[in-house]
């Protein structure tokens, strides 16, 4: 529906990885839109002066880069845990 829109203005910091989220918004900004987040179903809603708006997540999508950054974070500590492992001096 066209009329079915509300623009506002956010100032935001732009972190580059590849995560689950498109975008993490702060209290101010949670504040001005007054969402009501549902984590289990990947959805936001909030009021607009036509009804409730609803924003909804794609679950695989999500999934998927959940699973990579599991990934990326047990190889960094698989990394940390052999690199002190090889800097440890062994006992006389």
């Amino acid at each position: 529906m066209p009329d079915h829109f509300r623009t506002e203005f956010v100032n935001f910091v732009v972190a580059d990885f590849d995560g689950s989220y498109h975008a993490i918004l702060g209290r101010p900004s949670l504040t001005k839109f007054m969402p009501v987040p549902h984590y289990s179903y990947l959805v936001l809603k909030m009021p607009t002066e036509k009804g409730v708006l609803t924003v909804r997540g794609n679950i695989y999508t999500a999934y998927t880069y959940e699973e990579e950054s599991f990934k990326v974070t047990e190889a960094i500590d698989l990394s940390i845990h052999m690199e002190a492992q090889a800097t440890q001096v062994p006992p006389d």
